[in-house]
């Protein structure tokens, strides 16, 4: 069950399509910084990008920090909302729990196959940066003795760099993969697997609008968005770990919580498409 819809979803053109997509953004600004030299001041634009002129290997994190705000989520959501949706708008979710397949099963072959577009889109994204970084902005090699600038000011060793990248892709998954949750559980609730999609990224654009109000101070502690952009403290000196673990806190939350509530009501669900 798990390797069919592995099959399905990486025979889909849509799903290349949208990696062909969100890799297309970070080579476009990295070429664009490669010719004009000019990068945002330091401490303004995307994460990284004004460090990046010099190094070109930082360049695989600042294009997770291009993508994260809106583009990678939104595929998210559009992936992870068709999941069961998009079969009963089809008119096939009935046929296959004809066979003996448990509900579970399925849910659980669908979030698995979900999770494996996350960690593929995440990977990739920070493998074509780390190339398309090095070749057009700089390719310095990164040995053990080579030494890159921390956000801090600092000099973090190329083995701290590779470590830390290792880490801030898992956290930057782990927060794509409480996107994929909402929009797996609101897949449950309806047979549009446009609504299921458009419905997640809604509630993301909300999270982060709330995040920019002061009258929303007391909620945004809360909000799933809040420490999307945490991995970034991963590369001060030393590390500062306080938003990483709420981060790391929240999400597991918000994973735990809504994927309980898709299986509850998928479990219990009249389909009749």
């Amino acid at each position: 069950m798990i390797a069919t819809e592995l099959v399905k979803l990486f025979r889909r053109p849509r799903t290349w399509l949208t990696l062909v997509l969100l890799n297309a953004l970070p080579i476009l600004v990295a070429v664009l910084l490669a010719v004009t030299h000019a990068g945002p001041r330091p401490g303004q634009g995307p994460a990284f990008l004004s460090a990046v002129l010099s190094n070109g290997s930082l360049y695989s994190i600042a294009a997770l920090a291009i993508v994260l705000p809106l583009f990678l989520p939104a595929a998210v959501a559009v992936i992870a909302g068709d999941a069961i949706a998009g079969e009963a708008q089809s008119g096939t979710l009935r046929y296959l729990l004809i066979r003996p397949v448990g509900r579970t099963r399925l849910l659980v072959a669908k979030l698995l196959a979900v999770l494996t577009f996350v960690l593929v889109a995440v990977v990739l994204i920070s493998g074509i940066g780390y190339i398309t970084g090095t070749v057009l902005l700089g390719d310095q090699p990164l040995t053990a003795s080579t030494a890159v600038a921390s956000v801090s000011g600092t000099e973090l060793t190329a083995n701290q760099i590779a470590v830390r990248t290792v880490i801030a892709i898992g956290y930057v998954a782990l927060s794509m993969l409480g996107v994929a949750a909402f929009a797996l559980f609101l897949s449950t609730l309806t047979d549009s697997a446009l609504s299921a999609g458009l419905g997640a990224l809604g509630l993301l654009i909300g999270s982060s609008l709330l995040l920019t109000l002061d009258a929303a101070k007391s909620l945004q502690p809360y909000l799933p968005t809040r420490y999307w952009l945490s991995f970034i403290d991963l590369f001060r000196d030393p590390i500062l770990w306080r938003n990483i673990e709420r981060g790391v806190a929240l999400q597991a939350v918000y994973v735990v919580v809504l994927l309980a509530a898709g299986w509850a009501n998928f479990s219990t669900k009249d389909v009749t498409s």
